[in-house]
Protein backbone atom coordinates (compact mmCIF):
# COMPACT_ATOMS: atom_id res chain seq x y z
CA UNK A 1 0.00 0.00 0.00
CA UNK A 2 1.34 3.44 -0.93
CA UNK A 3 2.27 5.33 2.24
CA UNK A 4 -0.04 8.21 1.30
CA UNK A 5 -2.99 5.89 2.01
CA UNK A 6 -1.99 5.32 5.62
CA UNK A 7 -4.27 8.20 6.64
CA UNK A 8 -7.35 6.68 5.02
CA UNK A 9 -8.62 5.28 8.32
CA UNK A 10 -8.38 8.75 9.87
CA UNK A 11 -10.47 10.53 7.22
CA UNK A 12 -12.99 7.75 6.52
CA UNK A 13 -15.79 8.76 8.93
CA UNK A 14 -15.69 12.41 7.91
CA UNK A 15 -15.54 11.49 4.23
CA UNK A 16 -18.59 9.24 4.57
CA UNK A 17 -20.53 12.05 6.28
CA UNK A 18 -19.45 14.45 3.54
CA UNK A 19 -20.70 12.00 0.92
CA UNK A 20 -24.09 11.63 2.63
CA UNK A 21 -24.41 15.40 2.79
CA UNK A 22 -23.58 15.74 -0.92
CA UNK A 23 -26.09 13.04 -1.80
CA UNK A 24 -28.84 14.73 0.21
CA UNK A 25 -28.15 18.12 -1.40
CA UNK A 26 -27.77 17.56 -5.16
CA UNK A 27 -27.66 20.49 -7.58
CA UNK A 28 -28.40 20.67 -11.28
CA UNK A 29 -25.82 21.49 -13.93
CA UNK A 30 -24.30 24.97 -13.50
CA UNK A 31 -26.23 25.42 -10.25
CA UNK A 32 -23.62 23.65 -8.07
CA UNK A 33 -23.06 26.61 -5.73
CA UNK A 34 -23.46 24.77 -2.41
CA UNK A 35 -21.35 21.85 -3.56
CA UNK A 36 -18.65 24.20 -4.85
CA UNK A 37 -18.56 26.12 -1.56
CA UNK A 38 -18.20 22.89 0.45
CA UNK A 39 -15.43 21.68 -1.82
CA UNK A 40 -13.55 24.98 -1.71
CA UNK A 41 -13.66 25.05 2.08
CA UNK A 42 -12.21 21.54 2.32
CA UNK A 43 -9.51 22.26 -0.24
CA UNK A 44 -8.42 25.36 1.67
CA UNK A 45 -8.29 23.34 4.88
CA UNK A 46 -6.01 20.86 3.09
CA UNK A 47 -3.61 23.67 2.19
CA UNK A 48 -4.53 24.10 -1.48
CA UNK A 49 -4.44 27.31 -3.46
CA UNK A 50 -8.14 27.50 -4.33
CA UNK A 51 -9.76 29.07 -7.40
CA UNK A 52 -13.54 29.37 -7.49
CA UNK A 53 -16.14 30.31 -10.11
CA UNK A 54 -14.06 28.77 -12.89
CA UNK A 55 -16.33 28.27 -15.88
CA UNK A 56 -19.28 29.26 -13.69
CA UNK A 57 -19.32 27.15 -10.55
CA UNK A 58 -16.12 25.16 -11.09
CA UNK A 59 -13.47 24.86 -8.38
CA UNK A 60 -9.75 24.18 -8.80
CA UNK A 61 -7.43 23.30 -5.93
CA UNK A 62 -3.67 23.44 -6.57
CA UNK A 63 -1.34 21.61 -4.20
CA UNK A 64 2.25 22.54 -5.01
CA UNK A 65 4.93 20.48 -3.30
CA UNK A 66 8.31 21.36 -4.74
CA UNK A 67 9.56 20.71 -8.23
CA UNK A 68 8.26 17.68 -10.05
CA UNK A 69 5.60 16.37 -12.44
CA UNK A 70 2.11 17.85 -12.55
CA UNK A 71 -0.98 15.64 -12.22
CA UNK A 72 -4.53 16.83 -12.90
CA UNK A 73 -7.35 14.94 -11.18
CA UNK A 74 -10.95 15.67 -12.11
CA UNK A 75 -14.38 15.09 -10.52
CA UNK A 76 -17.75 16.26 -11.80
CA UNK A 77 -20.27 17.84 -9.41
CA UNK A 78 -23.70 18.10 -11.06
CA UNK A 79 -26.81 16.01 -10.41
CA UNK A 80 -29.82 15.05 -12.53
CA UNK A 81 -33.53 16.00 -12.75
CA UNK A 82 -34.63 12.67 -11.25
CA UNK A 83 -36.91 11.93 -8.28
CA UNK A 84 -34.98 9.64 -5.96
CA UNK A 85 -36.55 6.27 -5.11
CA UNK A 86 -33.72 4.60 -3.18
CA UNK A 87 -35.37 4.79 0.24
CA UNK A 88 -32.02 5.74 1.80
CA UNK A 89 -31.97 7.66 5.07
CA UNK A 90 -29.95 10.35 3.29
CA UNK A 91 -32.00 10.32 0.08
CA UNK A 92 -32.54 13.59 -1.74
CA UNK A 93 -35.79 15.49 -1.34
CA UNK A 94 -34.36 18.46 -3.24
CA UNK A 95 -36.10 20.31 -6.04
CA UNK A 96 -34.79 23.00 -8.37
CA UNK A 97 -35.73 25.15 -11.33
CA UNK A 98 -34.19 23.79 -14.51
CA UNK A 99 -32.80 25.77 -17.45
CA UNK A 100 -36.28 25.91 -19.04
CA UNK A 101 -37.84 27.38 -15.91
CA UNK A 102 -39.54 24.16 -14.80
CA UNK A 103 -39.56 22.91 -11.21
CA UNK A 104 -38.01 19.45 -11.00
CA UNK A 105 -36.83 16.96 -8.38
CA UNK A 106 -33.05 16.53 -8.24
CA UNK A 107 -30.94 13.46 -7.44
CA UNK A 108 -27.32 12.35 -7.61
CA UNK A 109 -28.36 9.51 -9.89
CA UNK A 110 -25.00 9.22 -11.65
CA UNK A 111 -22.59 9.05 -8.71
CA UNK A 112 -20.99 12.47 -9.04
CA UNK A 113 -21.27 12.79 -5.27
CA UNK A 114 -18.98 9.74 -5.04
CA UNK A 115 -16.51 11.41 -7.39
CA UNK A 116 -16.43 14.64 -5.36
CA UNK A 117 -16.04 12.87 -2.02
CA UNK A 118 -13.27 10.62 -3.36
CA UNK A 119 -11.28 13.46 -4.92
CA UNK A 120 -11.54 15.63 -1.81
CA UNK A 121 -10.37 12.64 0.22
CA UNK A 122 -7.48 11.97 -2.17
CA UNK A 123 -6.33 15.60 -1.94
CA UNK A 124 -6.47 15.44 1.86
CA UNK A 125 -4.34 12.29 1.89
CA UNK A 126 -1.80 13.72 -0.55
CA UNK A 127 -1.62 16.93 1.50
CA UNK A 128 -0.94 14.87 4.64
CA UNK A 129 1.92 13.01 2.97
CA UNK A 130 3.94 15.73 1.22
CA UNK A 131 7.15 14.30 2.61
CA UNK A 132 6.61 11.29 0.33
CA UNK A 133 6.25 12.98 -3.06
CA UNK A 134 7.18 16.01 -5.12
CA UNK A 135 5.27 17.84 -7.81
CA UNK A 136 1.98 19.54 -8.48
CA UNK A 137 -1.52 18.19 -7.89
CA UNK A 138 -4.36 20.03 -9.61
CA UNK A 139 -7.81 18.95 -8.39
CA UNK A 140 -10.53 20.04 -10.81
CA UNK A 141 -14.16 19.98 -9.66
CA UNK A 142 -16.19 20.46 -12.81
CA UNK A 143 -19.76 21.70 -13.25
CA UNK A 144 -22.12 20.80 -16.06
CA UNK A 145 -20.91 17.36 -17.12
CA UNK A 146 -24.49 16.20 -17.67
CA UNK A 147 -25.02 18.93 -20.28
CA UNK A 148 -21.67 18.33 -22.00
CA UNK A 149 -20.26 21.85 -21.70
CA UNK A 150 -18.76 22.12 -18.20
CA UNK A 151 -15.25 21.08 -19.21
CA UNK A 152 -15.18 23.48 -22.15
CA UNK A 153 -16.43 26.32 -19.96
CA UNK A 154 -13.60 25.76 -17.50
CA UNK A 155 -11.08 25.63 -20.34
CA UNK A 156 -12.46 28.83 -21.85
CA UNK A 157 -12.29 30.50 -18.44
CA UNK A 158 -8.53 30.03 -18.11
CA UNK A 159 -8.09 26.55 -16.64
CA UNK A 160 -4.70 26.16 -18.35
CA UNK A 161 -3.41 29.31 -16.63
CA UNK A 162 -4.77 28.22 -13.24
CA UNK A 163 -3.48 24.65 -13.53
CA UNK A 164 0.01 25.64 -14.63
CA UNK A 165 2.29 22.93 -15.93
CA UNK A 166 0.62 19.53 -15.80
CA UNK A 167 1.83 16.36 -17.49
CA UNK A 168 -1.10 13.97 -17.24
CA UNK A 169 -4.84 14.01 -16.49
CA UNK A 170 -6.68 11.31 -14.55
CA UNK A 171 -10.37 10.69 -13.96
CA UNK A 172 -12.73 7.97 -12.71
CA UNK A 173 -16.44 7.12 -12.65
CA UNK A 174 -18.51 4.90 -10.36
CA UNK A 175 -20.37 2.29 -12.41
CA UNK A 176 -22.88 -0.50 -11.94
CA UNK A 177 -20.48 -3.34 -11.19
CA UNK A 178 -19.41 -4.77 -7.82
CA UNK A 179 -18.05 -2.31 -5.27
CA UNK A 180 -14.35 -2.77 -4.59
CA UNK A 181 -13.45 -3.46 -8.22
CA UNK A 182 -11.41 -1.13 -10.42
CA UNK A 183 -11.30 -1.39 -14.23
CA UNK A 184 -9.01 0.27 -16.76
CA UNK A 185 -9.06 0.23 -20.55
CA UNK A 186 -6.62 1.40 -23.19
CA UNK A 187 -7.82 3.26 -26.28
CA UNK A 188 -11.50 4.02 -27.00
CA UNK A 189 -13.37 3.65 -23.72
CA UNK A 190 -16.43 5.93 -23.68
CA UNK A 191 -18.41 6.75 -26.79
CA UNK A 192 -18.81 10.06 -28.51
CA UNK A 193 -22.40 11.28 -28.19
CA UNK A 194 -24.57 13.54 -30.30
CA UNK A 195 -28.08 14.58 -29.31
CA UNK A 196 -30.36 15.90 -32.03
CA UNK A 197 -33.65 17.77 -32.02
CA UNK A 198 -35.70 17.20 -35.19
CA UNK A 199 -38.78 19.27 -35.96
CA UNK A 200 -41.06 18.02 -38.70
CA UNK A 201 -43.93 20.06 -40.09
CA UNK A 202 -47.44 19.07 -41.09
CA UNK A 203 -50.76 20.76 -41.61
CA UNK A 204 -53.20 20.76 -38.71
CA UNK A 205 -56.84 19.79 -38.98
CA UNK A 206 -59.80 18.46 -37.04
CA UNK A 207 -59.36 14.84 -35.97
CA UNK A 208 -62.55 13.96 -37.83
CA UNK A 209 -61.16 15.30 -41.12
CA UNK A 210 -57.67 13.75 -41.51
CA UNK A 211 -57.89 14.13 -45.29
CA UNK A 212 -57.44 17.89 -44.82
CA UNK A 213 -54.20 17.43 -42.87
CA UNK A 214 -50.61 16.43 -43.27
CA UNK A 215 -50.35 14.49 -40.03
CA UNK A 216 -46.99 15.08 -38.29
CA UNK A 217 -47.79 12.41 -35.70
CA UNK A 218 -47.91 9.68 -38.34
CA UNK A 219 -44.85 11.23 -39.99
CA UNK A 220 -42.89 11.17 -36.71
CA UNK A 221 -43.94 7.56 -36.10
CA UNK A 222 -42.66 6.49 -39.52
CA UNK A 223 -39.38 8.30 -38.90
CA UNK A 224 -38.88 6.61 -35.54
CA UNK A 225 -39.41 3.16 -37.03
CA UNK A 226 -37.14 3.82 -40.01
CA UNK A 227 -34.34 5.24 -37.85
CA UNK A 228 -34.01 1.84 -36.19
CA UNK A 229 -32.65 0.43 -39.44
CA UNK A 230 -29.55 2.65 -39.43
CA UNK A 231 -27.60 0.62 -36.88
CA UNK A 232 -29.22 -2.66 -37.91
CA UNK A 233 -28.75 -2.27 -41.68
CA UNK A 234 -26.30 0.56 -42.42
CA UNK A 235 -23.61 0.11 -39.77
CA UNK A 236 -20.94 -2.54 -40.20
CA UNK A 237 -21.53 -5.56 -37.94
CA UNK A 238 -19.17 -5.44 -34.99
CA UNK A 239 -18.83 -1.64 -35.08
CA UNK A 240 -20.33 -0.37 -31.81
CA UNK A 241 -23.08 2.20 -32.31
CA UNK A 242 -26.32 3.11 -30.55
CA UNK A 243 -29.22 5.24 -31.78
CA UNK A 244 -31.97 5.97 -29.28
CA UNK A 245 -35.12 8.02 -29.77
CA UNK A 246 -35.83 9.38 -26.30
CA UNK A 247 -38.74 11.72 -26.93
CA UNK A 248 -41.53 12.31 -29.43
CA UNK A 249 -43.80 15.27 -28.76
CA UNK A 250 -46.79 16.43 -30.79
CA UNK A 251 -50.23 17.86 -30.21
CA UNK A 252 -52.29 18.72 -27.16
CA UNK A 253 -55.70 17.10 -27.71
CA UNK A 254 -57.04 13.79 -28.95
CA UNK A 255 -59.19 15.24 -31.74
CA UNK A 256 -56.78 17.88 -33.04
CA UNK A 257 -54.14 16.99 -35.63
CA UNK A 258 -51.21 19.33 -34.84
CA UNK A 259 -48.97 21.34 -37.14
CA UNK A 260 -45.64 19.87 -36.09
CA UNK A 261 -43.87 17.16 -34.12
CA UNK A 262 -40.52 17.15 -32.33
CA UNK A 263 -38.22 14.13 -32.07
CA UNK A 264 -35.26 13.97 -29.70
CA UNK A 265 -32.64 11.33 -30.38
CA UNK A 266 -29.19 10.37 -29.18
CA UNK A 267 -26.34 8.72 -31.10
CA UNK A 268 -23.30 6.95 -29.57
CA UNK A 269 -20.28 6.02 -31.67
CA UNK A 270 -16.56 5.17 -31.31
CA UNK A 271 -15.39 6.06 -34.80
CA UNK A 272 -15.59 9.44 -36.55
CA UNK A 273 -16.48 7.91 -39.92
CA UNK A 274 -19.30 5.92 -38.30
CA UNK A 275 -20.51 9.07 -36.55
CA UNK A 276 -20.64 11.06 -39.78
CA UNK A 277 -22.35 8.20 -41.60
CA UNK A 278 -25.09 7.85 -38.96
CA UNK A 279 -25.74 11.58 -38.76
CA UNK A 280 -26.03 11.73 -42.55
CA UNK A 281 -28.38 8.72 -42.57
CA UNK A 282 -30.64 10.34 -39.98
CA UNK A 283 -31.00 13.47 -42.11
CA UNK A 284 -31.52 11.46 -45.29
CA UNK A 285 -34.30 9.37 -43.73
CA UNK A 286 -36.06 12.33 -42.12
CA UNK A 287 -36.00 14.37 -45.32
CA UNK A 288 -37.27 11.43 -47.37
CA UNK A 289 -40.13 10.66 -44.96
CA UNK A 290 -41.14 14.32 -44.94
CA UNK A 291 -41.25 14.36 -48.72
CA UNK A 292 -43.22 11.10 -48.77
CA UNK A 293 -45.76 12.61 -46.37
CA UNK A 294 -46.11 15.87 -48.36
CA UNK A 295 -44.72 17.93 -45.49
CA UNK A 296 -45.29 21.63 -46.33
CA UNK A 297 -41.88 22.69 -44.97
CA UNK A 298 -38.46 21.05 -44.77
CA UNK A 299 -37.52 19.48 -41.41
CA UNK A 300 -35.23 21.29 -38.99
CA UNK A 301 -32.20 19.71 -37.29
CA UNK A 302 -30.41 20.93 -34.18
CA UNK A 303 -27.40 19.20 -32.60
CA UNK A 304 -26.82 19.67 -28.87
CA UNK A 305 -25.20 17.99 -25.83
CA UNK A 306 -22.30 16.73 -27.93
CA UNK A 307 -19.66 14.71 -26.09
CA UNK A 308 -16.20 13.77 -27.39
CA UNK A 309 -15.04 10.17 -27.41
CA UNK A 310 -12.90 9.20 -24.42
CA UNK A 311 -9.78 7.64 -25.96
CA UNK A 312 -7.37 6.59 -23.19
CA UNK A 313 -3.66 7.07 -23.84
CA UNK A 314 -2.09 3.58 -24.01
CA UNK A 315 1.13 4.44 -22.17
CA UNK A 316 -0.61 6.29 -19.34
CA UNK A 317 -3.23 3.56 -19.04
CA UNK A 318 -0.56 0.86 -18.89
CA UNK A 319 1.17 2.64 -16.00
CA UNK A 320 -2.06 3.15 -14.09
CA UNK A 321 -3.21 -0.43 -14.72
CA UNK A 322 0.09 -1.76 -13.38
CA UNK A 323 -0.19 0.40 -10.27
CA UNK A 324 -3.78 -0.77 -9.72
CA UNK A 325 -2.77 -4.41 -10.13
CA UNK A 326 -0.03 -3.96 -7.54
CA UNK A 327 -2.38 -2.25 -5.06
CA UNK A 328 -5.78 -3.89 -5.67
CA UNK A 329 -4.61 -7.31 -6.86
CA UNK A 330 -7.44 -9.45 -8.21
CA UNK A 331 -9.89 -6.57 -7.70
CA UNK A 332 -8.35 -4.74 -10.67
CA UNK A 333 -9.01 -5.70 -14.27
CA UNK A 334 -10.14 -4.53 -17.68
CA UNK A 335 -13.06 -2.13 -18.03
CA UNK A 336 -15.51 -3.21 -20.76
CA UNK A 337 -16.21 -0.77 -23.57
CA UNK A 338 -18.77 1.74 -22.28
CA UNK A 339 -21.58 3.30 -24.31
CA UNK A 340 -21.84 6.15 -21.82
CA UNK A 341 -20.21 9.48 -22.68
CA UNK A 342 -18.17 12.13 -20.86
CA UNK A 343 -16.75 15.59 -21.51
CA UNK A 344 -13.69 15.09 -19.28
CA UNK A 345 -11.40 14.57 -22.29
CA UNK A 346 -12.05 18.15 -23.43
CA UNK A 347 -9.73 19.21 -20.60
CA UNK A 348 -6.59 17.19 -21.42
CA UNK A 349 -7.12 17.78 -25.14
CA UNK A 350 -7.18 21.53 -24.55
CA UNK A 351 -4.10 21.30 -22.31
CA UNK A 352 -2.27 19.04 -24.77
CA UNK A 353 -1.59 16.26 -22.25
CA UNK A 354 -2.28 12.49 -22.23
CA UNK A 355 -5.01 11.05 -20.02
CA UNK A 356 -6.74 7.96 -18.79
CA UNK A 357 -10.21 7.36 -17.39
CA UNK A 358 -11.19 4.31 -15.34
CA UNK A 359 -14.22 2.83 -13.61
CA UNK A 360 -14.87 1.78 -10.02
CA UNK A 361 -17.70 -0.47 -8.91
CA UNK A 362 -20.49 0.77 -6.66
CA UNK A 363 -22.96 -2.12 -6.43
CA UNK A 364 -23.39 -4.37 -3.39
CA UNK A 365 -21.24 -7.38 -4.44
CA UNK A 366 -23.71 -9.90 -3.02
CA UNK A 367 -26.62 -8.30 -4.91
CA UNK A 368 -24.56 -8.34 -8.09
CA UNK A 369 -23.46 -11.98 -7.66
CA UNK A 370 -27.03 -13.13 -7.04
CA UNK A 371 -28.34 -11.21 -10.05
CA UNK A 372 -25.53 -12.63 -12.19
CA UNK A 373 -26.28 -16.18 -11.03
CA UNK A 374 -29.96 -15.77 -11.88
CA UNK A 375 -29.29 -14.04 -15.19
CA UNK A 376 -31.04 -10.90 -13.94
CA UNK A 377 -28.32 -8.23 -13.93
CA UNK A 378 -30.31 -5.99 -16.28
CA UNK A 379 -33.42 -6.43 -14.11
CA UNK A 380 -32.03 -6.28 -10.57
CA UNK A 381 -28.93 -4.05 -10.67
CA UNK A 382 -29.77 -0.32 -10.82
CA UNK A 383 -27.62 1.57 -13.31
CA UNK A 384 -26.46 5.17 -13.51
CA UNK A 385 -29.29 7.67 -14.10
CA UNK A 386 -31.80 5.33 -12.47
CA UNK A 387 -33.98 6.66 -9.65
CA UNK A 388 -32.80 3.69 -7.57
CA UNK A 389 -29.06 4.06 -8.27
CA UNK A 390 -27.41 4.05 -4.85
CA UNK A 391 -23.69 3.25 -4.65
CA UNK A 392 -22.68 1.27 -1.59
CA UNK A 393 -20.79 3.75 0.59
CA UNK A 394 -18.09 1.24 1.45
CA UNK A 395 -15.95 -0.07 -0.02
CA UNK A 396 -16.81 2.35 -2.86
CA UNK A 397 -15.38 5.48 -1.22
CA UNK A 398 -12.25 3.67 -0.02
CA UNK A 399 -11.71 2.20 -3.49
CA UNK A 400 -12.27 5.47 -5.34
CA UNK A 401 -10.05 7.44 -2.98
CA UNK A 402 -7.28 4.86 -3.10
CA UNK A 403 -7.48 4.65 -6.90
CA UNK A 404 -6.95 8.41 -7.25
CA UNK A 405 -4.03 8.42 -4.82
CA UNK A 406 -2.38 5.35 -6.35
CA UNK A 407 -2.78 6.71 -9.88
CA UNK A 408 -1.49 10.17 -8.91
CA UNK A 409 1.51 8.74 -7.07
CA UNK A 410 2.39 6.77 -10.20
CA UNK A 411 3.27 10.06 -11.91
CA UNK A 412 4.32 12.34 -9.04
CA UNK A 413 7.99 12.48 -8.17
CA UNK A 414 9.41 10.38 -5.33
CA UNK A 415 11.34 11.85 -2.44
Amino acid sequence: MTRALQGLDEIRADQENFYRDLHAHPELSHQETRTAAEVAERLRAAGCEVHTDVGGTGVVGVLQNGDGPGVLLRADMDALPVREKTGLGYASAATATDADGNETPVMHACGHDVHVACLVGAVELLARSTEQWRGRVVAVFQPGEEVADGARRMVDDGLARIAGKVDVALCQHVLAFPAGLVGTRSGPTLSAADSMRITVHGRGAHGSMPQASVDPVVLAAMIVIRLQTIVARETQPGEPAVLTVGSVQAGTKSNVIPDEATILLNIRTYDENTRRSILAAVKRIVVAECEASRSPRPPEFELFDQYPMTDNDPAVTEQVAAAFAAHFGDDSGELPLQTASEDFSDIPRALGIPYTYWGIGGVDPELYRQAETEGRIADDVPVNHSATFAPLIQPTLDTGTAALVVAARTFLGDV
